[in-house]
Parts: C-alpha cells; sequence; structure tokens
C-alpha cells in the first residue's frame, strides 16, 4: 500500500483528507454513541414488533451518524474556505461562522435526534459560562502546558395530561446554529471551560482526523 502511503502523506492534499477523515471519524462515533441508546429505548420503553423496533434503532443510529459526518464536512470545510480567503490563516471567529452554518444546516431541522444533540450540546455551553473551582484554577495555573494540538417533579393533575409543545421550527433553526456556533469556538479557544467528555469527543472528531501516516490509521483507526 506505498502508493496510497505516499498520496495520504503529500501535505498538498491533506486539507482535504482531513475533511474526508472527519467524516468517517463523525460516522463511527456517531454509530458507536446512537446505537447502544437506541437499543435500549427500543428494548425497555417500545412494545412495537422486533421488526419495527429493529427499523426504529437502524433509523436512529443512521440519522445521527450521518448527521454528525455531514456536519463535520461542512464545518471543516466552511473553516479551510475562510482560512484560505485569508491567506492560509485562521481567524478567531472562523470556528464560530463554521459551527453557525453547521448547525442551522444540518441540525437545524426539528426531529427527536436532531433535538437530543442540540440540547446535548446546549447543556455544554451553558456549563462553560460557570465559574471554575478555584483549586481547579490554581492546579490549571501551575500545570505544564500541554503539547501543541495539530493545524423528579410530579405529574401535574388533571387527565387528560397536556402533551407537549414543541418549540417553533424557524426558532429552533437560529437556536441550533448558535448552539454549534459557540461550543465550536469555545473548543478553539476555551476548551478548558467544556465538559472532558465533550472534549474528548470533539478532539477524536477535529483534531485527530488531522492527523495520519499511512492507510491504516487514516480509515481504521487513529495513532
Amino acid at each position: 500500500m506505498a502508493p496510497v502511503d505516499d498520496i495520504l502523506s503529500r501535505p498538498g492534499l491533506h486539507d482535504v483528507l482531513a475533511i474526508v477523515k472527519g467524516a468517517r471519524n463523525a460516522f463511527v462515533y456517531g454509530v458507536k454513541v446512537r446505537f447502544p441508546h437506541a437499543l435500549v429505548m427500543a428494548v425497555l420503553f417500545s412494545s412495537a414488533p422486533y421488526e419495527t423496533r429493529a427499523r426504529m434503532i437502524f433509523r436512529a443510529t443512521k440519522q445521527h451518524a450521518v448527521n454528525l459526518a455531514r456536519f463535520v464536512t461542512l464545518y471543516k470545510s466552511v473553516l479551510l474556505f475562510q482560512r484560505l480567503l485569508n491567506r492560509g490563516k485562521q481567524r478567531s471567529m472562523d470556528s464560530f461562522f463554521a459551527g453557525l452554518i453547521g448547525g442551522y444546516s444540518v441540525f437545524g431541522s426539528r426531529n427527536p435526534v436532531n433535538e437530543q444533540i442540540v440540547l446535548y450540546v446546549l447543556s455544554r455551553v451553558v456549563t462553560s459560562l460557570l465559574p471554575r473551582e478555584p483549586e481547579a484554577i490554581r492546579a490549571a495555573a501551575s500545570a505544564p502546558p500541554p503539547k501543541p494540538l495539530p493545524a423528579g417533579a410530579l405529574t401535574p393533575p388533571g387527565y387528560p395530561y397536556p402533551k407537549p409543545l414543541p418549540p417553533s421550527s424557524k426558532v429552533f433553526e437560529v437556536y441550533a446554529a448558535l448552539t454549534w456556533g459557540a461550543v465550536m469556538w469555545l473548543f478553539q479557544h476555551r476548551r478548558d471551560r467544556l465538559q472532558s467528555g465533550m472534549v474528548n469527543s470533539m478532539q477524536y472528531l477535529y483534531l485527530d482526523s488531522e492527523v495520519w501516516s499511512n492507510w491504516k490509521n487514516f480509515i481504521w483507526h487513529n495513532n
């Protein structure tokens, strides 16, 4: 596979290949995250026939994985486009605008999977605004610099119980766009404010996808 490794190692192709690997990592991550969740929900909370449950699991897993791959592809592409417009330099707000466009285009359509993803992301954005523990701040200040990174409420009385009302689709589009723009900016510039599990996930999606040395760790696994 030397010819393939040679192509993958060409500097001129790195940015485009990083988008491809980012989409691959996003799809794999989406399957790993959504499949067990959909399986548990179908087994524990659904009384539908097994065939129907299997289709539900497949549909939710596919939607999560494909949407995440679409977002990573669009985000990294817009980021690259902005960088090219700025003579190869990335500006502070580029990640926000790329996340804004990706969030609106991919996660702006309100459905159960997108709503769960956006709510998950929003919780991390809001949590990033909370004050930090003083001990943690002091520990972070004294730590060596990191290695440089690559480029039960009660049910209300009454019957029938009121059905939850979904948010406005237009408002949800803006809500999704702002949420994704904010979390991508935070990861780029204030990652110490994000929840550690999310940072690890985003590291895998957006930074680990920038590094490879041969076809094996380009397609099958990361270094």
